[in-house]
């Protein structure tokens, strides 16, 4: 027997799935970076910046520390993609997908992408240089990332 819908609403286009983040990828027990100087580094530059990453900063820094990324690194793509937070539709800072990936939270995404960054067969291993090229293929791109990650803090 075949049923004719004769009415009702129906919805045709993409679906979006929030990116699940793998087992493990957050660290158990948050650390306390209350001491620690980068935190407010990282805070300062996004308020000077007036950035709503800035309630971040200690995710940022989590997230570097877990996946052994350099601090500055997740900020300083966060601040290019979506000017820390100032155009991050679907919580994505990162413009992760070509800003087509969704995140339950800025936080899921900021761990999320820094897994990527650090376990990703696309990324892993790679200098910065080469990592940023794989990122976003522009010269300037790296460039500016680069950039950025002197104005949070001139060296590691």
């Amino acid at each position: 027997m075949i049923k004719l819908i004769t009415s009702g609403m129906f919805v045709v286009g993409m679906v979006a799935v929030p990116v699940a983040l793998p087992p493990h990828q957050a660290p158990a027990a948050a650390p306390d970076y209350r001491n620690d100087p980068r935190l407010e580094t990282l805070r300062s530059f996004f308020r000077n910046s007036d950035c709503p990453a800035e309630q971040y900063a200690s995710a940022f820094l989590e997230a570097a520390d877990h996946n052994e990324l350099d601090w500055r690194l997740l900020p300083s793509l966060s601040y290019i993609e979506s000017t820390g937070g100032k155009a991050a539709p679907y919580n994505n800072l990162f413009g992760w997908d070509s800003g087509r990936a969704h995140f339950p939270s800025p936080i899921a995404g900021i761990h999320a992408v820094g897994y990527r960054l650090s376990h990703s067969d696309l990324y892993r291993d790679k200098e910065l240089d080469k990592l940023l090229a794989t990122y976003n293929p522009s010269v300037e791109y790296g460039r500016k990332v680069k950039s950025v990650m002197r104005r949070i803090a001139p060296s590691e």
